[in-house]
């Protein structure tokens, strides 16, 4: 850890609102029944009692993006000719993500290594990845949904961070993790509280001896590969299953969108927007045909992409950080858990194929 800072809990709004006057400040906020993401607004405050029902992946990946305006131009002299305008929206929005998850942070480490791939860079996402700092305040109590110790992760995980913040009675100690956080906290007026490091860091290690343990998923990519043709195992997890998207809309680590051009009179703009794998829409082609018409095949593609094919492609990483979102919110109580168990000991059992 670097640079180290404190604020008192009952500065934090003014802190927040300070930092407000120099880039966009993005917290969690209870709407309702739900808690989302949502611009800082002091009158409105931050709700920091638990995980956000949304992550704050829409901070790098908007939910709906114009990437480009274009304009369709003719001229005098060559009547016949149409030529084509195009100018780039490259975002340029100084960010703070406060009060994200150590989960959350971590999403933002599987999304890096697909937006972010040296020559193949999304130059949108990297706009914002650059200008974003993300404050991340470890957990002091896991949910029963929560198993990102089974993932890689953890409760104080500083993964994705550019500042982990600590809860310490009436205190929340800031600790820099990258070069961008510490430049970000060196400028903040806050006192210094390098002498409570110590501190933070074993409240950090007395929540994490606290998470249940489970059978680790870290061994699930040639496990959940290998049952790409069993198609009676998918059928039975996905019975169930209401290809609703929910798990996608809300996960911290889906990536797949689709592009439209909306134009109208000869000028337009071209939109990205969050996709969801488990529509039948998907992947149905314009002749009719769809290469994953069931759900059963839908959801092999959604575990199977979380649990074998991304970390085949990235060094074994995963792509699910265990934040429980999937199981918390899913209207039939579908928990990718006991699906992932099950696949791990599929071969050891007497293959039942009853509802996950």
């Amino acid at each position: 850890m670097g640079a180290a800072r404190c604020i008192k809990k009952d500065a934090l709004l003014t802190w927040l609102e300070e930092v407000g006057k120099s880039r966009l400040v993005l917290a969690p906020r209870a709407q309702g029944k739900s808690t989302a993401f949502l611009p800082f607004d002091p009158a409105k405050g931050i709700s920091l009692s638990g995980l956000a029902t949304s992550s704050p992946k829409q901070a790098l990946i908007p939910r709906h993006e114009a990437l480009l305006e274009f304009r369709y131009t003719k001229t005098d002299q060559v009547p016949a000719q149409t030529g084509l305008a195009v100018r780039e929206l490259i975002p340029n929005q100084p960010t703070l993500v406060f009060g994200a998850r150590p989960c959350d942070a971590r999403g933002f480490t599987v999304l890096d290594r697909v937006y972010d791939a040296g020559a193949k860079r999304d130059v949108y996402y990297c706009a914002r990845r650059d200008k974003t700092i993300v404050a991340t305040v470890a957990c002091t109590e896991p949910a029963d949904t929560c198993f990102c110790n089974r993932v890689g992760g953890g409760p104080g995980d500083s993964a994705g961070s550019d500042i982990l913040v600590t809860e310490l009675d009436q205190l929340y100690v800031l600790e820099a993790v990258t070069q961008r956080g510490e430049a970000f906290l060196l400028e903040q007026k806050l006192p210094d509280a390098t002498e409570l490091a110590d501190k933070a860091q074993a409240a950090r290690a007395a929540v994490r001896a606290a998470m249940p343990e489970g059978d680790s998923l870290l061994g699930a990519p040639d496990k959940v590969g290998a049952l790409f043709d069993e198609m009676p195992f998918w059928d039975g997890v996905a019975a169930k299953c209401l290809s609703c998207g929910a798990c996608s809309y809300l996960c911290p680590t889906c990536y797949c969108f689709n592009i439209t051009d909306e134009s109208k009179g000869g000028q337009g703009v071209r939109v990205r927007t969050w996709d969801n794998c488990m529509s039948f829409q998907f992947t149905l082609e314009g002749s009719g045909h769809n290469p994953r018409a069931t759900k059963s095949q839908r959801m092999r593609n959604r575990v199977g992409h979380k649990f074998c094919y991304y970390p085949t492609l990235h060094d074994g990483a995963l792509s699910c950080v265990g934040c429980g979102r999937c199981i918390a919110h899913c209207p039939v109580s579908m928990d990718i858990r006991r699906i992932v168990s099950k696949a791990l000991t599929y071969e050891k059992a007497a293959k039942e194929h009853s509802n996950v």
